[in-house]
């Protein structure tokens, strides 16, 4: 699969489908919704309220980047997800994406959420 046909798919997926998972992995682990969300919030700038919004309306993750106040330490997140380096993907949709899943998985994988979220 080439890049665009990707980054097509990337943002018309919507929130609503991919959540579910995100929680689910980090329950797995031991890890609350409560956290999740404040994951979620702190790259978003999405209060509690506008999160469960976006669920409702199942926004695509186009949208649902589009209204996000992204959190200027996102840069911070660095590493490789789904077999990409975060931090040299090109494609703005995409990246802020893949913040997101590296987020979500440092969650699962039991990080301190001061280290997540770039504060320690």
């Amino acid at each position: 699969m080439n890049d665009a046909h990707l980054d097509e798919r990337i943002r018309q997926m919507t929130f609503a489908s991919v959540y579910p998972h995100y929680l689910a992995k980090a329950q797995k682990k031991g890890r609350t919704k409560a956290e999740l969300h404040q994951v979620i919030a702190w790259l978003t700038g999405y209060s509690e309220e506008e999160i469960h919004e976006h669920l409702e309306s199942h926004s695509t993750f186009e949208d649902f980047f589009a209204n996000a106040r992204l959190n200027p330490n996102a840069r911070h997140i660095t590493g490789s997800i789904c077999g990409y380096r975060v931090e040299e993907i090109e494609n703005p949709l995409a990246q802020q994406v893949r913040y997101l899943d590296k987020l979500v998985d440092e969650l699962a994988r039991g990080r301190k959420l001061e280290k997540i979220l770039r504060t320690a």
